[in-house]
């Protein structure tokens, strides 16, 4: 429905029935293991201990940002190297961006969310694509991680500015009430793209980050929004831990649907699309009665749980092979101790 990595389908061919209800047993399991019983209240302890929550019912946009880039802001390095930066060398805010452009830059890339593109900053060469303009540019000289995430902030700050008239709560509902309130089968998928499409033409910007991102403001953002909630609930975040766990578990294969990491992850076969049919055969109030029966967020994120070296069940096992085990194997030799054993090899499931 969109194209690139800003596209969200969820057509996933249909796999055998025993092996579609295999790999349903499978992520079921995964998510009694690893599920957060508690996902839509963190994120809105989250949320309000960064006081974002009233800011949302006010509509302010300053915080919202800062909600947003500082998350964007992880892309591309581990967490701790990027808290770390951020911690040393401080964040971007909305109003240092404001203040900067409000000494009206001559470069004309600044003067408008669409005339925003090819800047071109480096931060290690100090280069950009108008050298002669660059001393009295205010992009470089905010202190960030590397110059594409300078071009991240400005092109975000634009985006709210121009495009939401610094409303971008109102935007959201806006964006929301376009798609059909009748419950079609693909209305999750158009939640998303609601959101997703339109933003994932900011700079920089990688599908993964955004639907985490607005996964946590639209499912924590305020209770009384159900839509956003709603919309919360669907936003599937791919990276290579649960890529990896798709394809080594053979649930790709199953679906006949292998491919590498990257933007076939939201194909209508991709990684993504699998994981919301499947999330359709979990009904994710045994895990929280408050929870909605379908719930592909917390599925999604149940195994990236399961896969990272931080979550309540980390796979320890190493292998040079890492080759994918059937989905019979796995299904039959799924220990508590999260070791799969087939022929004697035990295999990383997910990194």
């Amino acid at each position: 429905m969109f194209a690139g990595n800003r596209m969200i389908h969820t057509h996933a061919q249909r796999p055998e029935k025993s092996s579609f209800d295999r790999s349903a047993r499978l992520v079921s399991r995964i998510c009694r293991i690893a599920g957060a019983q508690n996902l839509v209240d963190d994120a809105r302890v989250g949320l309000a201990r960064h006081r974002v929550i009233a800011p949302v019912q006010r509509h302010g946009p300053p915080t919202i940002f800062k909600s947003l880039i500082d998350a964007l802001s992880y892309q591309g390095v581990s967490d701790s190297i990027a808290y770390s930066y951020m911690e040393q060398h401080g964040r971007i805010r909305w109003q240092d961006i404001a203040a900067g452009l409000a000494e009206q830059p001559s470069c004309a890339k600044l003067h408008g969310y669409w005339l925003f593109e090819d800047c071109g900053n480096r931060k290690a060469a100090a280069s950009c694509a108008s050298p002669e303009r660059r001393p009295k540019c205010p992009l470089p000289r905010h202190d960030l991680r590397n110059g594409r995430l300078n071009q991240t902030a400005y092109s975000l700050f634009l985006f709210l500015r121009d495009l939401t008239d610094d409303d971008i709560v109102s935007w959201i509902d806006s964006r929301l009430a376009m798609v059909s309130s009748e419950p079609i089968a693909n209305r999750p998928a158009l939640l998303r793209q609601a959101l997703l499409e339109p933003l994932g033409h900011v700079y920089g910007i990688s599908n993964k980050v955004l639907a985490m991102a607005l996964a946590e403001l639209l499912l924590g953002g305020d209770a009384k929004r159900p839509v956003w909630i709603e919309a919360g609930t669907v936003m599937i975040a791919i990276d290579t831990l649960v890529h990896n766990f798709l394809h080594r578990t053979g649930i790709l294969r199953a679906f006949n649907a292998e491919h590498p990491y990257g933007p076939r992850c939201y194909a209508p076969t991709g990684c993504a699309a699998i994981i919301e049919r499947l999330a359709n055969k979990i009904d994710a109030r045994q895990f929280n009665p408050s929870y909605p029966a379908t719930f592909p967020r917390f599925v999604q994120h149940a195994i990236w749980r399961f896969c990272a070296e931080s979550g309540p069940a980390a796979v320890t096992c190493r292998s040079s092979r890492r080759k994918p085990l059937t989905l019979h194997a796995i299904q039959e030799n799924l220990l508590n101790d999260t070791e799969f054993c087939c022929n004697s090899d035990v295999f990383l499931i997910c990194s």
